[in-house]
């Protein structure tokens, strides 16, 4: 599986480089375009799930313990943390949403029938796993509803709950700007809250903060470590970016709104990583200073970790349903949703029973990622070679999201 992951990392890379190379100045037009910050919006929150919110506080010990893994010993947890989430990661989304964008119109190998049969199960048990990592934080999160270690009845029904949320809202794709946009801001004020309960309450202020965050910094001197896996829980985390990379550039690609290449690979590997490295700034002081978060900031946390979970699944159900035409207008808001609740709600389980394994997931679109490149060689070279501009049908229309189904 290292290996695979390890080519998988190359021939992104490599590939990443080429289309800046070779069309770092088209620009890019999705099917149903927005504008930038909206885009930004729909990237972090679709891009993200519940993990962003709850892993940090449960990471920081073991990463800082370079006894137990001396692996970790390059740099500080803060940085560590900061590379399994942010910057260099977000250059697969890119790659994935230029191509949806740009070279996917001319190829079409996502609607090869195998190939569209893969990919949606790739989708479907990404968007499980989404649930349920949610399910196996909250006893950690919710300690007062359970004894804070196993996963009684009522996490169950809040995913359950969750899950029915999100399937109701992929049935319109105008939920999707407004759903991004509430995410986006609900996470803001979260930093502020707990910033403000942190830095504030003990006297610390600004200077301790800016102090914390410098210790990012040590993150791009160190960037050539994030490269390739440096153990097997970095490994993990890499299949999990590769199971997401495919849908999630499959899924923003439509809503790209005129910037330039370069732009969109500025814009999805800066823009996103701000928040976040504001983030776990704040959460790292938590856990540095021994700060308790029990009460009202884990149940703040676990109020915008579930907003997070039900955009992100709500985007990749969506997406899922679109692929395999099990949409609304085909079957009926009724058994559509039914229909969703019970395929979420089952492989969810399925993940709980370990029968399903995000690294699997990841090794195959890994496949399908080197598949398609193989495909273009073969039989589509001279189509890619001579494209100089997104579908000329693809217009910068900022009115469609308004009257997307």
């Amino acid at each position: 599986m290292t290996t695979w992951l390890t080519i998988g990392l190359l021939f992104t890379f490599a590939a990443i480089a080429f289309v800046i190379y070779r069309w770092g100045n088209v620009e890019c037009i999705g099917v149903t375009p927005v504008r930038t910050f909206t885009f930004i919006a729909i990237l972090f929150t679709s891009g993200l799930d519940v993990g962003l919110i709850m892993f940090p506080l449960t990471e920081f010990a073991g990463y800082a313990d370079v006894a137990a893994s001396p692996e970790y010993g390059f740099s500080n947890p803060l940085a560590i943390e900061f590379g399994f989430w942010a910057f260099l990661i977000w250059a697969f989304y890119f790659l994935t949403c230029f191509y949806f964008c740009v070279i996917e119109p001319r190829v079409k190998f996502f609607e090869i029938p195998l190939i569209k049969f893969i990919n949606n199960l790739v989708i479907i048990g990404t968007c499980a796993f989404t649930a349920y990592l949610l399910l196996t934080n909250l006893p950690w999160y919710l300690p007062g509803m359970g004894d804070g270690e196993t996963i009684v009845s009522s996490f169950y029904l809040i995913v359950f709950a969750v899950i029915a949320t999100a399937v109701y809202s992929s049935t319109s794709i105008r939920y999707v700007r407004t759903l991004s946009l509430a995410s986006t801001w609900m996470f803001l004020g979260l930093i502020v809250i707990m910033w403000a309960g942190a830095f504030l309450s003990d006297g610390s202020g600004v200077g301790e903060f800016v102090t914390t965050f410098a210790m990012i910094g040590d993150y791009f001197g160190n960037l050539h470590h994030f490269v390739l896996p440096m153990n097997d829980y970095h490994e993990f985390y890499l299949f999990w970016w590769f199971a997401w990379s495919i849908m999630i550039g499959q899924f923003t690609s439509r809503f790209v709104g005129g910037m330039k290449t370069y732009q969109v690979l500025i814009a999805m590997m800066v823009f996103p990583s701000i928040p976040i490295a504001v983030w776990f700034t704040v959460l790292y002081y938590y856990s540095a200073n021994e700060i308790a978060t029990t009460g009202f900031y884990n149940l703040a946390m676990v109020m915008v970790g579930i907003t997070f979970v039900i955009n992100s699944l709500d985007s990749l159900i969506r997406l899922y349903t679109d692929n395999l035409n099990l949409t609304v207008q085909r079957f009926g808001k009724t058994k559509y949703i039914i229909g969703n609740i019970v395929l979420m709600s089952g492989l969810t389980l399925l993940f709980q029973l370990d029968f399903l394994q995000i690294q699997w997931v990841g090794a195959v679109a890994i496949g399908l990622i080197l598949g398609c490149f193989g495909y273009i060689l073969a039989k589509k070279y001279k189509q890619v070679a001579t494209i100089e501009h997104s579908p000329k049908e693809n217009k910068i229309d900022f009115t469609k999201i308004e009257l997307a189904n």
